[in-house]
């Protein structure tokens, strides 16, 4: 078979041939790419040595060494995306012969086996075949006890995703494995033994653990998957629980025990799992020797190499770089052997020879091993104590970098680098080279392992005593085997256990250096396995991947070389004792050259064939094979001969013997068949008998049983259908009695209802009624003018005496109201004089007072009856005139009837023009209100972001200056090591609040952190505060008249809505108004020329040093003039408001022209026939007019001294103004330092003053609550009549409760009135416990929401119950310092910052919602009222409070961000939720690599997953839902943003598929927001931008039509942005089309006149202006009870 080349049998045939015929060992070296077949190809060649040389016993090695191959592929070999059946591990399988060449044994050597594969499989790949094999059977009854399942239940199974390969059975080769191991001599017991440690790695591999903290975790109590490990194992569940989560330190004196966090110990559990399984490969290996060890001497073996091919990944790692080093190493050998071991023998035999060029990758080599090699340099790492993947690759770069052509680094990454290997370039990710090189795993935890009462454990960790440390790195691959005993060297008393530490890549190189001796010593014959396509189809055949292969392993030139070469070579000796079979003893001379040569020229008759050298005879390939088939031709003749005569003689004998045999046993077994058909025939008739009898008694037995059951069912049905009958009926007769009740109720609320309805309506009928007669007697007021003249005399005693009527009515109205308020207190007063005898002598003598008043009164109403009478007799004489009136009205409406005609017209036509003009008018307000509104709350989110923005910056800069203040300190402590610092807390009250909501403040503070190293005087906390209330009253004041101006608002809509129904206003008044406007808009223009001149002056007039734009001084007088002009440009447009609307009121209000129609009086008139009627009409109209008179002169008094107000403010504004500019003037004038102590020197007075005002005032007001005090002292004596005096403002619930609040109020000061007491000096314990070691996680899930914020508030509410300043300051100060620190120390724990956040709101909110102010009051109950705190004014600390908050909001952002934008890209990008719709990427795109490694595993299901996280965490909390929404909308910008500006950078993203995706992905998010009901938080609105950038992905761009679509819909993308996407768009499919140019200019021509930003990416770094609106809390404080877990013992109730 030696000339049928390639086949794998021909290369085996030819390396035991040579074995046989050379007597030297050979070795096949099968190489090529991961998935090319080498191990298949080493299989089928130690089959043909099994096949072809049988063995030397009974005991069938050749099965043996052929059963280890189920084995070692079981164990070792794995899917890839390469390859199916991929080794993980390299093996140099020795086959033994003897001297007769049969095969006595074997012996395996293993290289680096993948462990890290046993804990981790990427994409499409999966574990070790053993563990499928074992959940594939796991049904098996003696694998029970192992508790497996599903290969998708086990974390190290599952992470690939593919479980299953196609066309294997892995059950199927569960039991070829088996049978192997049997057939190797490993025992039942050992191999369960070996099974249950696989189980139990799997479970181990399902291990989970919680985290306690950052820093420590533990595993859940009674875990499942641990508890089945420690039973499989055979160890203690506590033991292994607890080393789990915790590793010793060991020192020189002291052994420490650590916890591990949670990340630490999943890596533990990872190294664990990785330990013992390479264990037992090496223990299931040695074992294979074991049972393949020759009992005899070897005298000749055959090596088969079949290691690891060449492999590059997208991401290539530690294992990779093994793996190629490998395949370098045998190529160099390859070299060496085939070409400069050939040529330089050639040359040697001096045969006429042409030397070839080939590859020599000896560079590549000592790039890795050499002295200061990339192995070198890993070691040296390793060794270093913080060695670390990033320094070793900085090492690499200043090494080789530049410095050798075979090392490159990658353009995009700093954490890898590139090696030109023979056969291509390969990427090497570093991370992960360091922690596998060294391969760490806890000591504690092997100690558990072989303390273990399972035997086979402890024996795989003996061998690991000899050679390694016991918390040393463990070898990844398998040491070689050497044939000489190693024996384990005695420790020397100061030999470290360092000496025996042995990095992976060091052992791995000593292995190859073995090897390759190894190889060296024997003929190599070498399998080039070629790998036909990269897809894993078969009959699919790709030419230039196949090329590639072949001219990378240097396969051409072999062939040259083969070409033209002489492979096969014989020293004379050898070739004359070979091949003396085919010469004749003629031809056998004494010189063996001749004789050699005599016969070839026989034999081979082509010259060219062979050559002659000094020693040797060289032949080309073909030609041995040729010699030795003449050879076996001649041998086979003779063999023939005596083969067939013994075969012969063989046969006969055998058929003799087997005819014998076959008569004997046909007898018996007819003879058995016969006894057994009439054993089975009795045997049926038996079975039918006891069949019919059994069946009858089981349908007996069944009927019995299922009569009785329906009988019983039936019982119990019909009873529970009559008691369900019997509840219906009750509840139908409880529900018809609830009915009738609640009918009637809604009976009675309906007709109060309707009642009132009805009277509403009567009223406002009765009103309409009243204006009509008012208008009538208008009229007639007007037509009988010269009547009126006439009687003039008799209308003024007519309205005197109805005046005088409603004046005695009013007294008679009051005296009666008098007496029944008198009534009441008296008999109120009985009953308390009959319970206190005391109080009834008093209120006996104040009845007696009250009689007599009543005496007075009666009296009184006495003579007020006879003034009725009176009354009552001049009535009669006006009803007289009021009938001569009539008659004379009569005559005057036939002329009346002629004017209204005309007056009508006029009317109509005034009417409507009028209607016209208000109508224009007020859609120009309407219009103009609407913009104004919308610009007051652009600025208004523009100032609060620019005042967020200068609190983040000032947060910055504090904590820079506490890091400098703290250098400062260290360096200061250096030279003085007898120092002692003081606590950090204690130095940092007085510069922690040093920012004011003033934008010259703020500008201050860096100059005052600038100087650190001048000795200043401290911050004064008090000047700090009263500067922010200063701030605070101005804001007041601003917002007060903001009210004011919504109130004017108001007013004005309201006059306006009555203009509409009353006639419109004049001509001449509107010419007023728009005078007063005009003069108005002159005086605002004069004052801003003003300000702009004296801003020009400044800027001309300063000096270039002192009074620069960027000069603290000039900053700050500027600052304060721009503020006070803008304050005063907001009071004149106020005033100017209130003037038009003042216009305005008074117009509405002047009378109107009130000619009516005729034919309506005359109807009226005609109606009226009592006579009283008109007179009573008459009278009440005078009434009306005087009423209305009343209260137009009460409104113009209001209006002007609204004006003089106002006025009086615009003047003293106008003088502050003035004295700011003249003040400005004098700085200018002064140097820099006397400037900034004049401008804080005038700004101290001016404080001072404000203070003495407020102190005078606060006298003041003591003064009057002394007073008030006194007099209640008096008053309460006096009770009766104060309640008389009270009684028209109280209703009479409020006088019944009033008596009983007495007797309750010392019962409520025995309870619990919601303040904690404190000692002084445990303040600093309170914030330790309360605030720096508190666990966010552990509040949220035990206690009640913002309980740390109540009970902070109930300590100052102790304070201030005890007047107490300085603890109100101490604590609320040590509170926002604790605050600050714990989130410096863990501020980016999204747990902590929301917790603090949720918190210090609600800190905020008590504050509000007990200060004692009435916007804040009036959303208490009576009983939280009693709780506001009475003597501080805590306004200024809410100032600092709200700015804490916006602070850590602002980091709460940042957190958010952090964690998000490694998933956003991928998720909303990347990944396809909707399988299917990419198809192919578009060609031409090069395929783009992350710098992230991980990038590709997050989906949109991550981001949801995460947000419902941080929904759940800032509930859980109890942060404000207003504030929720706004950090929602904060998330969803940020995903919004990144991925917008991915789209627009990436190419391969901009197709319709993808836009597809991506609306697909948002309306996901909408979703999300939608069950969350979070769709009002204004997040959709953020998203907008990238919803219109998907639908332009996806609409069509080729007509103008389309082109005008695109501009209206893509209203948030700027033109930029539009433009770039339309460059960007790349069609996937053949019915796409690429946008044209024209179409994008077309576009661009449309959006030239849109005024966007030119910038094309979004700003991901914005953050939202934040506001934290009021959220009353509606908890008791008195019912809070404080846990004993947070350890505030010393806090005591009150």
């Amino acid at each position: 078979m030696g000339d049928m080349d390639p086949h794998i049998f021909a290369v085996a045939e030819e390396a035991y041939k040579q074995m046989a015929r050379d007597e030297r060992n050979q070795s096949i070296i099968v190489s090529g790419e991961s998935g090319a077949g080498k191990t298949v190809s080493a299989k089928y060649a130690m089959r043909y040595f099994a096949t072809v040389s049988g063995s030397a016993s009974e005991a069938n090695v050749e099965e043996k060494v052929l059963a280890s191959n189920p084995i070692m592929e079981s164990i070792g070999n794995a899917k890839t995306t390469r390859n199916d059946n991929s080794s993980r591990f390299g093996k140099y399988i020795e086959i033994g012969f003897d001297k007769r060449y049969r095969i006595i044994g074997a012996n395996m050597r293993t290289y680096l086996l993948e462990k890290s594969r046993v804990v981790f499989q990427a994409e499409e790949e999966r574990n070790y075949h053993i563990f499928y094999q074992l959940c594939a059977s796991a049904a098996l009854p003696e694998f029970k006890t192992l508790r497996l399942g599903s290969a998708n239940y086990f974390h190290y199974t599952k992470q690939g995703g593919s479980p299953v390969i196609d066309g294997v059975d892995d059950a199927k080769e569960m039991a070829n494995t088996r049978q192997a191991c049997t057939l190797l001599g490993i025992s039942d017991s050992y191999q369960m033994g070996i099974f249950r440690i696989l189980a139990g790695i799997l479970h181990l591999g399902n291990v989970d653990f919680t985290s306690r903290d950052s820093d420590s975790c533990t595993v859940p109590p009674k875990h499942e998957p641990l508890t089945i490990f420690c039973d499989l194992m055979g160890v203690e569940y506590e033991e292994m629980a607890h080393w789990l989560c915790h590793r010793k330190l060991a020192t020189a004196t002291e052994t420490y025990i650590k916890p591990i966090s949670k990340l630490h110990a999943i890596n533990a559990r990872d190294a664990l799992a990785k330990h013992i399984y390479a264990n037992l490969f090496n223990w299931i290996v040695d074992h294979v020797n074991k049972a393949l060890h020759a009992t005899v001497k070897q005298h000749s073996f055959i090596g088969v190499l079949d290691i690891y091919g060449f492999e590059t990944f997208e991401i290539n790692s530690f294992e990779q770089f093994c793996i190629n080093y490998a395949n370098e190493k045998l190529q160099q050998q390859f070299n060496m052997h085939v070409f400069k071991l050939e040529q330089e023998e050639y040359m040697k035999e001096q045969i006429p020879w042409t030397l070839i060029d080939f590859y020599d990758n000896q560079p590549c080599i000592n790039l890795i091993e050499a002295k200061m090699g990339i192995l070198d340099l890993l070691d040296e790492e390793c060794k270093m104590p913080k060695g670390s993947d990033d320094t070793w690759a900085q090492k690499l770069y200043n090494t080789h970098l530049n410095k050798c052509a075979l090392f490159e680094k990658p353009r995009m990454s700093n954490k890898a680098f590139i090696i030109k290997h023979f056969a291509d370039k390969v990427e090497y990710q570093c991370e992960g080279f360091l922690e596998k090189n060294k391969d760490t795993v806890y000591e504690e935890q092997i100690k558990v392992l072989k303390s273990s009462k399972f035997k086979l454990l402890p024996e795989l960790f003996q061998d690991e005593e000899k050679v390694l440390s016991p918390t040393s790195a463990t070898p990844s691959g398998r040491v070689p085997l050497s044939r000489m005993a190693v024996k384990p060297a005695k420790a020397r008393p100061g030999q470290t256990s360092k000496e025996h530490k042995k990095t992976v890549g060091h052992q791995f190189r000593n292995s190859l250096h073995l090897l390759m001796e190894t190889l060296n010593a024997t003929t190599p014959h070498y399998v080039r396995c070629i790998k036909p396509n990269d897809f894993k189809f078969p009959f699919t055949f790709d030419e230039k991947r196949a090329v590639q292969q072949l001219r990378a392993c240097g396969v051409l030139e072999t062939i040259r070389i083969s070409a033209a070469g002489f492979p096969s070579r014989w020293t004379y000796q050898e070739f004359f004792s070979r091949y003396r079979v085919l010469m004749k003893q003629r031809d056998v001379l004494s010189d063996r050259k001749q004789t050699c040569k005599n016969v070839l020229e026989k034999l081979i008759l082509d010259k060219d064939k062979y050559q002659f050298g000094k020693t040797k005879i060289f032949f080309r390939a073909g030609q041995v094979a040729y010699l030795e088939k003449i050879r076996a031709d001649k041998l086979r003749a003779a063999c023939i001969r005596i083969q067939k005569t013994i075969r012969g003689w063989l046969m006969r004998k055998k058929y003799v013997r087997m005819r014998k045999a076959a008569v004997t046993i046909q007898r018996y077994v007819r003879g058995y068949q016969a006894r057994c058909y009439a054993k089975f025939l009795r045997r049926t008739r038996a079975a039918i008998t006891i069949q019919k009898f059994q069946r009858m008694y089981v349908i007996r037995r069944r009927y019995r049983c299922m009569r009785d059951a329906t009988i019983a069912l039936q019982a119990l049905l019909r009873g529970y259908m009559a008691r369900n009958k019997y509840q219906m009926m009750l509840r139908e007769h409880k529900a018809i009695v609830i009915q009738k009740h609640v009918r009637g109720w809604l009976a009675r609320v309906r007709y109060r209802r309707t009642s009132k309805a009805i009277v509403y309506l009567q009223c406002c009928y009765r009103r309409m009624m009243a204006k009509r007669e008012l208008k009538k007697l208008k009229i007639e007021a007007r037509s009988v003018e010269r009547y009126k003249k006439l009687h003039i005399g008799l209308e003024n005693k007519i309205m005197q005496l109805q005046r005088k009527i409603d004046e005695q009515n009013k007294e008679y109205k009051s005296l009666l109201e008098k007496m029944s308020n008198l009534e009441i207190t008296y008999s109120t007063e009985t009953e308390k004089l009959r319970s206190d005898v005391e109080r009834l002598r008093m209120s006996e003598e104040e009845a007696k007072n009250a009689t007599n008043r009543v005496l007075s009164l009666q009296d009184e109403i006495a003579k007020l009856r006879k003034e009725l009478q009176q009354t009552q007799s001049e009535k009669k004489t006006i009803e007289e005139w009021a009938d001569k009136y009539k008659h004379e009205t009569e005559q005057l409406v036939s002329e009346l009837k002629e004017q209204n005609t005309l007056l009508k017209t006029e009317k109509e036509e005034l009417n409507r023009r009028i209607h016209d003009q208000a109508k224009e008018i007020t859609e120009t307000m309407e219009k103009k209100l609407v913009e104004e509104t919308k610009q007051l709350e652009l600025d208004l989110n523009d100032e609060r972001l620019r005042y967020q923005n200068l609190l983040n910056e000032f947060s910055r800069l504090e904590e820079r200056y506490d890091d400098l203040k703290d250098e400062m300190n260290l360096m200061v402590n250096i030279p003085k090591p007898g120092h002692k610092r003081t606590d950090s807390t204690h130095s940092s009250n007085e510069s922690e609040y040093t920012f004011s909501s003033e934008i010259t403040e703020a500008e201050d503070l860096p100059l005052r952190m600038e100087e650190p190293s001048e000795k200043k005087a401290p911050l004064d906390m008090s000047l700090f505060l009263k500067l922010q209330k200063r701030v605070t009253e101005l804001e007041q004041e601003k917002q007060s008249l903001q009210d004011e101006l919504d109130r004017k608002e108001e007013q004005a809509l309201r006059a306006k809505a009555k203009e509409e129904e009353r006639p419109p206003i004049r001509g001449a008044e509107l010419e007023y108004e728009s005078l007063k406007r005009q003069e108005l808009e002159s005086e605002n223009k004069k004052l801003k020329n003003e300000l702009n001149e004296l801003q020009k002056a400044l800027t001309e007039t300063r000096s270039p040093e002192v009074t620069a734009p960027g000069a603290p001084a000039y900053r700050v007088l500027l600052d304060q003039l721009t503020s006070v002009s803008e304050e005063l440009e907001v009071r004149k447009e106020e005033v100017l408001i209130l003037r038009s609307q003042l216009v305005s009121q008074k117009e509405a209000i002047q009378p109107k022209n009130t000619m009516t129609d005729a034919t309506i009086l005359l109807e009226d008139v005609q109606k009226m026939k009592d006579k009283g009627e008109i007179a009573q009409a008459y009278i009440g109209l005078k009434e009306t007019n005087r009423l209305l008179e009343s209260q137009l002169q009460t409104q113009k008094k209001s209006h002007e001294n609204e004006l003089e107000s106002l006025r009086g403010e615009i003047q003293s504004l106008k003088e502050e103004n003035n004295r700011q500019q003249q003040l400005l003037a004098q700085n200018l004038q002064l140097p820099p330092e006397a400037r900034i102590e004049a401008s804080l020197q005038h700004e101290i007075t001016r404080l001072t003053n404000e203070n003495l005002d407020l102190m005078e005032q606060l006298e003041k007001q003591d003064k009057t609550v002394r007073k008030l005090k006194k007099q209640l002292k008096v008053f309460a004596k006096k009770i009766g009549e104060l309640e008389v005096g009270q009684m028209e403002n109280i209703s009479p619930g409020q006088i019944i409760d009033e008596p009983i609040r007495p007797v309750n109020i010392p019962r409520k000061e025995k309870d619990f009135q919601g303040m904690l007491e404190y000692k002084k000096e445990d303040e600093q314990k309170l914030v330790k416990n309360l605030i720096l070691e508190l666990k966010p996680r552990g509040v949220a899930v035990n206690l009640i929401p913002g309980l740390p914020a109540y009970i902070l508030f109930m300590c100052v509410r102790h304070a201030d119950y005890l007047n107490d300043d300085q603890k109100v300051r101490s604590l609320l100060t040590s509170t926002i310092n604790g605050i600050k620190k714990v989130l410096k120390k863990r501020g980016d724990d999204f747990e902590t910052v929301s917790f603090w956040l949720s918190n210090t709101c609600r800190f905020l909110h008590c504050l509000k919602q007990y200060s004692g102010e009435e916007g804040f009051m009036k959303h208490n109950t009576p009983r939280q009222n009693e709780h506001c705190l009475t003597n501080f004014d805590l306004a200024e600390y809410r100032q600092v409070l709200s700015d804490l908050a916006i602070q850590i909001y602002q980091q709460l952002v940042r957190v958010l961000e952090n964690i998000l934008q490694p998933m956003i890209v991928s998720g909303m990008l990347e990944h396809e939720t909707i399988q299917g719709v990419s198809g192919v990427k578009p060609t031409g795109l090069r395929k783009r690599t992350s710098s992230i490694a991980d990038e590709g595993t997050y989906t949109l299901d991550s981001i949801i997953r995460q947000l419902n996280s941080f929904h759940s965490v800032m509930c859980q909390h109890g942060m404000d839902p207003e504030l929720i929404k706004q950090v929602v909308k904060q998330m969803f910008y940020i995903i919004g943003a990144i991925t917008l500006n991915n789209l627009l950078l990436r190419k391969d993203m901009c197709s319709w598929s993808k836009g597809m995706q991506i609306r697909y992905n948002v309306s996901q998010l909408e979703e999300w927001l939608r069950d969350k009901n979070l769709m009002n938080s204004g997040a959709k609105e953020t998203l907008e931008p990238l919803i219109q950038a998907a639908q332009l992905l996806q609409v069509k761009k080729k007509t103008d039509e389309d082109a005008e679509a695109i501009c209206s819909m893509c209203n948030a993308l700027t033109t930029a942005q539009i433009v770039k996407v339309l460059n960007l768009y790349t069609p996937v499919n053949e019915f796409e089309e690429r946008v044209l140019v024209s179409f994008i200019r077309t576009i661009q021509m449309r959006l030239r006149d849109r005024k966007d930003s030119p910038q094309l990416l979004m700003d991901a770094k914005h953050i939202f202006p934040v506001t934290f609106p009021f959220n009353p809390s509606s908890l008791a404080l008195e019912t809070i009870q404080i846990p004993a877990s947070l350890g505030l013992g010393f806090i005591s109730r009150v």
